[in-house]
């Protein structure tokens, strides 16, 4: 009888236990990891498209032992898309629902045991900076749960990162680090204004891809092809390097090994952090350094481990280096390594007092308070103070220990008061550049000063300059300009160097992003339309050396493939537009005599190209499937990923989703994102980081000489094989033949080639375009036409401006 009433009260239970099971989520248990298995927690915007870029670049097949599961945790339960996506991959990928503002939650997905926490960003949100708040307090909740999580952040705003160095365990030592997409995608397409394509390149070489050709492909998508198959890679060299100067190094990596060493890690004598320098001249490599290749697999780079003089000298396949028996005796017979490179570097200057050194063996020169005293044209000392120059601003603040009557051929001694101002000689005390070197500095100037109408941008003969086409209403959220124009304001470029920036769009906007803009020389604004061809006609946008389009409109959540009209409108409206004979259209054509004249003045002007199409050209794109609208003349499906589109493949667009894949080249190689941001974003540092973050801009500095040696720098550049010193490699020459004369005769590292689509044909059907081809094979065949990207080391030259420009 007890049986019975007991599976009977059990049986009107059931449906009962049934709703309680439904009810209990699906995805909400505890993450149990496998002993000796690593894993990444990954949260943030977590979509079907976000994570299914994330996991075709994370598990790569290139990627050597990816042995780590990757853990999502989000709010809300995926959708059938994403569910079918993380069935697929089961192995490798874990989602559990939850919150990372929740501790209990943090604890299930074990941050604390966690290799690395990653948190996305929605890059098409309608507020970026209420992302960058959202995804920043996520970061908050993480270090306050475990300080010792390392955490690999997107961020949308450049301006948003200074708030994460206000989080107390944030630390970039330890692997912390942020990428910012505005920095980055500005700083891409700044780059391929120096040397059109370069932005398709960059964006190849840390994107994990693997190229198959096919014959019956035409022969450039082939070229291109095999290029997108390079990416990064980092790997000590073996003892056999130690000695050899760079040059050498990756002379005999390229000619030896078909490798492409493209920069090392340096250690500095004092002990500092490790730097990473670039193409660096004239200083010998100290044993177990590591190199940065371009190679097409990790197990290719091996060999620069693998190499042993003394075994591999004779071999001619580049395949038969692998491990040798001596290997073990490496240390004990390579040469004795060299002092560290200390040259190539400086360290970041803290403090100017700090940074002027008084060299001993110069005892012409007068020393004070043991810093080197700058001479004046004359014969004099300089009015220093302590042997480091003051600016006015801060000498009024000084009591004037001196009468006004005391004066030395009319030089002030310290202390000069207010009504002495006009006897103090300010050529003497000018600032160039930022107070870290890296930057080309002006004192700050209101925006009115730099407004052009369309008769004043007339009547400047700009020529070889960058136009930014520009579309923002008042309100748009800021995309940080100063992101685009300080790369083209680097202080490895002399100041003649440097190229106009002219900045077509509505000044309402531009008065929100001045204030970054103040500080950096040779910006002109044109308060006019991108799509007005007057506008266009006016800044001589035929004669630019590039035209960068932009939009800082939000898209519209009804249509978001929309996003993208201004751009495509704007690209096709210049590719429309005729030059040559036409005049600029000038409203007042009473007094504009000169400005007629210097408009045809033929040797100030280069001539530029007739039609539109000719003109160079960078489109920003928000939705890559807008991509199919700006060359009329390819054969792309809507269908075609990006990276495979023809203007892409030239250089002529650029979208935001292409940096989707540093999130996994930072975990799998931290030293990889600093070297791409060193190259990109022309030399930003942690230090000038730090002062960004006060608000107040670019701060000017004296010149001095450690400052100066900051300027000592390779910089990314484009020679023609047309003319030149280098003209005789276009006749029928192999790549690897100008790899080798380049490096030996000029310093100059070759990373790719930029070469006309249809440079074997001579018909009318044939078009200016090029196509970038990364890392030839070494017996590519080159053209006349070809241009060469290259990694140009930093020309010193004697200048009149500073006495110690050429004391480095």
């Amino acid at each position: 009888l007890f049986l019975l009433v007991g599976l009977a009260l059990f049986a009107g239970s059931i449906p009962e236990i049934i709703d309680i099971v439904k009810t209990f989520p699906k995805y909400n248990g505890t993450y149990l990891s496998d002993r000796g298995r690593r894993h990444i927690v990954v949260c943030g915007h977590i979509t079907y498209e976000s994570v299914s870029h994330f996991l075709k670049d994370f598990l790569h097949e290139d990627r050597e032992d990816v042995d780590v599961e990757v853990v999502f945790l989000h709010r809300t339960p995926p959708g059938l898309e994403l569910e079918g996506l993380i069935k697929r991959h089961f192995t490798t990928v874990t989602f559990f629902q939850g919150s990372i503002m929740n501790t209990v939650d943090l604890q299930r997905v074990k941050v604390h045991e966690a290799d690395a926490c990653l948190v996305l960003a929605n890059k098409y949100c309608p507020d970026p900076d209420a992302e960058d708040a959202a995804n920043i307090m996520r970061v908050i909740s993480m270090k306050n749960y475990c300080e010792e999580s390392r955490i690999i952040i997107q961020l949308m705003q450049y301006h948003n990162k200074a708030y994460l160095l206000n989080i107390p365990s944030w630390d970039w030592k330890q692997g912390d680090d942020v990428i910012c997409l505005a920095e980055l995608k500005l700083g891409f397409i700044a780059q391929s204004c120096l040397a059109p394509g370069f932005s398709t390149m960059m964006a190849n070489l840390f994107a994990m891809r693997s190229f198959i050709t096919s014959p019956d492909m035409a022969a450039w998508q082939n070229d291109y092809l095999q290029g997108t198959g390079c990416e990064m890679y980092t790997e000590t060299l073996s003892p056999s390097f130690s000695g050899m100067t760079f040059s050498q190094a990756s002379e005999l990596c390229f000619v030896k090994l078909k490798l492409l060493l493209l920069a090392i890690e340096v250690k500095p004598i004092d002990g500092g952090d490790t730097k990473i320098s670039i193409n660096p001249q004239s200083s010998k490599m100290p044993a177990n350094t590591v190199g940065f290749f371009i190679a097409q697999s990790a197990e290719e780079v091996k060999r620069a481990w693998f190499y042993c003089k003394a075994c591999h000298e004779d071999v001619k396949d580049e395949n038969l280096i692998k491990k040798c028996k001596c290997k073990h005796l490496a240390n004990k017979t390579g040469a004795t390594p060299a002092t560290p490179f200390s040259a190539a570097l400086s360290k970041p200057l803290l403090n100017i007092k700090n940074s002027v050194m008084a060299k001993e063996e110069n005892g012409s020169k007068p020393v004070m308070n043991g810093r080197l005293v700058p001479i004046g044209p004359n014969g004099l000392v300089d009015e220093t103070y302590g042997g480091y120059h003051i600016s006015y601003e801060v000498k009024k603040l000084m009591p004037t220990n001196k009468p006004a009557d005391q004066q030395k051929n009319g030089k002030m001694e310290v202390g000069i008061a207010d009504d002495q101002a006009k006897d103090f000689d300010f050529a003497k005390t000018e600032m160039k550049y930022d107070s870290t070197g890296m930057f080309h500095w002006t004192p700050a100037r209101s925006i009115e000063d730099c407004i052009l109408d369309r008769n004043q941008a007339a009547m400047t003969v700009l020529n070889g300059h960058v136009v930014v086409c520009l579309f923002a209403d008042p309100d748009s959220p800021l995309i940080g300009l100063r992101n685009l124009v300080m790369p083209l304001r680097a202080s490895n470029f002399h100041y003649h160097e440097l190229k106009h920036v002219v900045i077509v769009g509505a000044v309402d906007y531009l008065r929100r992003e001045w204030k970054t803009l103040q500080n950096l020389p040779k910006i002109s604004v044109l308060n006019g339309s991108p799509l007005s061809r007057a506008d266009l006609r006016a800044v001589n946008v035929n004669l630019c050396d590039m035209c960068v389009i932009l939009s800082a409109k939000v898209p519209s959540n009804d249509d978001p493939t929309l996003a993208d009209k201004e751009a495509i409108l704007a690209s096709l409206n210049i590719k429309a537009m005729t030059f040559g004979d036409i005049i600029t259209n000038i409203e007042s054509m009473g007094d504009s005599k000169d400005a007629l004249n210097n408009m045809g003045d033929t040797t100030v002007k280069r001539p530029g190209p007739i039609y539109g199409t000719n003109v160079p050209m960078i489109t920003e794109l928000v939705n890559d499937s807008n991509v199919q609208f700006l060359d009329q003349d390819d054969d792309d499906d809507p269908d075609t990923e990006l990276y495979l589109t023809q203007p892409f493949a030239c250089g002529t667009a650029f979208a935001v989703s292409v940096l989707d894949s540093l999130m996994s080249t930072t975990y799998f190689n931290q030293n990889a994102l600093t070297l791409i941001r060193s190259l990109i974003t022309g030399g930003a540092t942690p230090e000038l980081e730090i002062i960004l973050a006060e608000g107040a801009g670019l701060r000017g500095g004296y010149s001095t000489p450690d400052t100066l040696s900051h300027r000592d720098r390779c910089r990314v550049g484009q020679i023609s094989l047309s003319d030149g010193p280098l003209a005789t490699f276009g006749e029928g020459r192999k790549y690897q033949d100008l790899f080798v004369a380049s490096l030996r005769n000029y310093g100059m590292l070759c990373i790719g080639l930029y070469r006309l689509r249809d440079a074997a044909l001579t018909t009318v059907d044939a078009t200016s375009k090029r196509y970038v081809i990364t890392n030839p094979p070494f017996d590519f065949g080159l053209l006349p036409t070809d241009q060469v990207y290259v990694l140009l080391p930093f020309e010193r030259k004697q200048s009149r401006f500073s006495f110690s420009e050429t004391e480095v």
